[in-house]
């Protein structure tokens, strides 16, 4: 097969925490606007019943503090802050577009929204009972590295939930879905933002990220409990999930 010259391209931006934080900070910026209609049309309005089992899994309780972390237009906080549970509910963003776009979005007064990179989480220690993410762990620049600030940040026995793309099973499906994702991205991103590049980023990401199982390992050894994951559409899709120990 010939080499892919946009695959290659994206792959060298996001080789490296410096220059993945720059690229995921530019192109999250240009797509802000179609965001949420994107999510809407990739998954088939999927993403819905998604979020309300990781929601789900979170178990929000009366008190809590929690934080959707590269929350986007704050899709998670403001069905946690519909919920009427937590004490407080914060959206957080390396993107100020996409947190502008989320403020004007209905209940958004409710969430408190704040700019800042995973990588250094602007919260004391053990101050956030749940942590909610969506599509986000494949964007931080330095996975290994922001797991450690999310477990810094969350309280004994708080709770780290993540919904991403996952890489599906067996692996004759797995290379099939990925070959899918070049194609379908590269449509919705010309139909969408005349740029064909906009969502090739999801698949070449996801070649790179160690998906539900190696994020599950990548957890245990940061010193989570009780992880785990649940496989999506074969895989596809998963939540994966664990506590901050104590």
């Amino acid at each position: 097969m010939a080499p892919d010259p946009m695959a290659a391209r994206i792959q060298a931006q996001i080789d490296a925490p410096t220059s993945k934080r720059r690229y995921v900070r530019s192109l999250f910026g240009r797509i802000a606007g179609r965001y949420d209609l994107t999510n809407d049309l990739m998954s088939l309005g999927r993403h819905r019943a998604w979020k309300r089992l990781a929601l789900g899994l979170a178990d929000i309780q009366p008190g809590h503090v929690v934080l959707d972390l590269a929350a986007g237009t704050g899709d998670f906080a403001i069905r946690a802050a519909k919920r009427g549970d937590a004490r407080a509910v914060i959206a957080a963003d390396l993107t100020w577009e996409m947190l502008a776009r989320g403020k004007t979005r209905a209940d958004s007064a409710e969430v408190q929204w704040i700019q800042c990179d995973a990588t250094y989480l602007p919260l004391p220690d053990r101050s956030v009972d749940r942590v909610l993410v969506g599509y986000g762990l494949r964007n931080f620049p330095d996975l290994n590295w922001c797991l450690g600030e999310v477990l810094r940040c969350l309280t004994p026995g708080g709770k780290l939930v993540s919904l991403d793309f996952g890489r599906a099973e067996p692996r004759w499906l797995d290379r099939w879905y990925l070959r899918y994702l070049d194609y379908s991205t590269s449509a919705a991103g010309w139909v969408l933002h005349r740029d064909v590049e906009s969502y090739r980023y999801i698949p070449e990401s996801l070649r790179r990220y160690p998906a539900q199982r190696g994020v599950t390992e990548l957890m245990q050894r940061h010193g989570f409990v009780r992880c785990g994951h649940i496989d999506l559409v074969f895989g596809s899709m998963a939540i994966n999930f664990g506590q901050a120990p104590g």
